[in-house]
């Protein structure tokens, strides 16, 4: 199978890219690095079955050619700096989700790529008034980049439809790697980055009760290689994530005592949420995907220890 993979370089692509390669696809990785690293497909690239591509999503040619005897598309590129501040623009999530994602399927559809694999969010249900949410609670975006997500899976559906393509629609809990990325940072490598400069007191966003689940990146590509086995509708929505949660504090205590820290001193900035946007809690219903036989090896804890461990594991090397 020819695949492509859109942000094919960054901490879930490159994993991904690394498993169909296993399995002994051909795999085509398309990725401006602006938040994804060429490192992180290094070890991949003296494999003859791949081939990287550096390109911008922005650019429909670049993207139309790439598209050129692909039989799916894994679109995983997106803007990686979900937080919102006063100073950003307001069209960062419109440019590098929706009309990215636009300009992903019109490729497609030009080249007769039937097949997309997309990486939604849970941020999409918004502060959702069912909890575990299952995947037909109603949309409620409470940000631009909740709000460009959604628009991604409305036009897949589309597409999907009109042009008798088939899509897999996934929306994610947080996916948490061991790997760094250029832009946007995770929840763990601000803490890192802030504990390595002052040891005794650790800036917190929000009240620290925000209340989250965490996947790692191998349970991840787990449920997804698995879902498209078995296709049920043209256009097939999942959820994807642990069935519990863990508190901002709590991982800020996973951090410092894997940092070897001790009465590390909590500042929060206060509030109910980290910044204008943030869900302060959620949890995802699973059942759809569990009953075709998936279920995460790692707890929300588990992941975060994991992660941790890596990317402290990359700082002292």
């Amino acid at each position: 199978m020819e695949v492509l993979i859109t942000g094919g370089a960054g901490c879930i692509g490159s994993d991904l890219a690394a498993r169909l390669l296993r399995e002994g696809h051909q795999v085509t990785v398309f990725d401006n690095l602006s938040s994804g690293k060429e490192e992180h497909i290094q070890n991949l690239l003296n494999n003859d079955r791949l081939k990287f591509n550096k390109g911008d999503l922005l650019d429909k040619k670049q993207i139309e050619n790439a598209c050129k005897n692909i039989d799916v598309v894994f679109h995983l590129a997106a803007n990686s700096d979900i937080k919102y501040r006063p100073e950003d623009p307001t069209d960062e999530d419109l440019k590098l989700n929706t009309i990215a994602t636009y300009n992903v399927l019109e490729a497609m559809r030009l080249n007769s790529v039937k097949k997309i694999v997309f990486t939604s969010s849970s941020a999409v249900y918004g502060e959702a008034e069912i909890i575990p949410t299952p995947e037909d609670c109603g949309l409620r975006p409470i940000s631009l980049y909740a709000a460009s997500k959604a628009a991604c899976e409305a036009m897949i559906s589309g597409f999907c439809y009109m042009f008798e393509m088939e899509g897999w629609i996934f929306r994610l809990a947080n996916i948490i790697s061991g790997k760094s990325r250029k832009k946007g940072k995770t929840v763990l490598s601000d803490f890192i980055e802030k504990l390595s400069t002052n040891r005794k007191e650790l800036e917190i966003l929000g009240d620290g009760k925000q209340r989250k689940s965490y996947l790692t990146v191998n349970d991840c590509i787990d449920g997804i290689m698995l879902a498209m086995k078995e296709p049920y509708k043209q256009v097939n929505v999942l959820n994807l994530g642990p069935e519990d949660s863990i508190t901002v504090d709590e991982i800020a205590e996973i951090v410092a005592s894997q940092m070897g820290l001790k009465d590390v001193k909590f500042k929060h900035t206060g509030g109910d949420r980290g910044w204008p946007g943030d869900v302060p809690r959620f949890l995802l219903d699973t059942t759809k995907i569990r009953k075709l036989g998936w279920k995460p090896r790692h707890t929300s804890r588990e992941a975060i220890e994991i992660a941790t461990k890596s990317l402290l594991d990359q700082v002292i090397q």
